[in-house]
């Protein structure tokens, strides 16, 4: 190879480093949890997101069951006021037990 003749090109060998994605709070936040499916799994995820959402419409939350039945996913969007608020939410979350997985 001439030298050069690779200029302009991105060394591939040098990982790209990315920077998450800013937020700007407020703002509409989607969150989908998922755990072992149940009859009062949605309501258990509904009584935590409240605690700490309260403005949360409970009449927006959707429930979709996994094909074979066994996990359910709870999908809800809320008014998401800074990160400290996000991350106690998803530690209650997680701390239910119930909780597999927040996306």
């Amino acid at each position: 190879m001439k030298k050069g003749a690779n200029k302009g090109l991105r060394d591939l060998r040098q990982p790209t480093v990315k920077e998450p994605p800013k937020i700007t709070f407020p703002c509409d936040y989607s969150l989908k949890v998922v755990g072992d499916a149940a009859e009062d799994f949605p309501a258990a995820v509904c009584q935590v997101i409240v605690k700490h959402a309260p403005d949360f419409d409970e009449t927006t939350l959707q429930v979709v069951d996994s094909r074979n039945g066994r996990f359910q996913s709870v999908r809800v969007t809320i008014i998401a006021t800074g990160e400290q608020q996000l991350s106690r939410l998803f530690e209650e979350l997680k701390a239910t037990g119930r909780v597999h997985m927040v996306v």
